[in-house]
């Protein structure tokens, strides 16, 4: 119900709107080396979404062995912070390597008519949590272009984690000018040390939409 007690006005999917789907990967599910919390509760609210969409979108985290975003490249801790030349650095537990079954789409997800994958982090030296630009901001992914040369003007953002890679696709999204909407029941946090408030914040500034999938007709 919207304020007022007025039923929210239900989205109908057209040709221009895309479904981004963001690293829904075994490393991030239950049991994976970086697991997100309820991580695999969005691979249902996906599937119900995906077949409305003629422009589907899958991201994919790629990192080759010794990733400088590894806590093991660097002799540290996971989720201690480290300062590289592009500005602060999370290291994580290994995760997502190339060509391993951590790197592989979750099992259980069924978006069958994708039309693209973005394999982000595959540049050993910079980290990757946008599908738009890398985390040197100057990287770019390629995919504002391909958006717009098929006619797209907004996205539909689903995934994983919602305070890392869904928070960057989401306001990067905004920054080449596409209208985003997150999917809130369609993704999960990892909310570390207040992540999870800060991407919001981060997202509501640059005018990131919240919906949940039951606004959809």
């Amino acid at each position: 119900m919207a304020d007022g007690g007025q039923m929210q006005p239900r989205i109908v999917v057209g040709p221009a709107d895309a479904l981004v789907v963001v690293d829904v990967q075994n490393s991030f599910l239950p049991g994976g080396s970086l697991a997100v919390p309820d991580g695999d509760a969005v691979i249902p609210v996906i599937n119900r979404l995906a077949p409305l969409f003629e422009t589907v979108i899958l991201t994919q985290d790629w990192h080759p062995p010794g990733h400088l975003s590894f806590a093991s490249s660097h002799g540290r801790q996971p989720f201690e912070t480290i300062r590289l030349p592009y500005g602060d650095q999370v290291l994580w537990p290994d995760h997502c390597v190339q060509d391993t079954d951590g790197a592989a789409l979750a099992g259980a997800l069924h978006v069958p008519h994708a039309r693209l994958v973005i394999r982000k982090g595959h540049h050993k030296t910079v980290d990757s949590y946008s599908a738009f630009v890398e985390a040197d901001r100057r990287t770019r992914t390629g995919l504002a272009g391909y958006l717009r040369e098929h006619g797209i003007g907004r996205l539909f953002v689903t995934g994983l984690a919602t305070d890392f890679c869904v928070r960057y696709t989401a306001v990067d999204g905004r920054s080449d000018g596409f209208a985003v909407d997150v999917v809130t029941d369609a993704c999960r946090a990892i909310d570390a040390g207040g992540s999870l408030a800060e991407a919001w914040a981060a997202m509501d500034a640059v005018g990131v939409e919240r919906i949940t999938a039951s606004a959809f007709a």
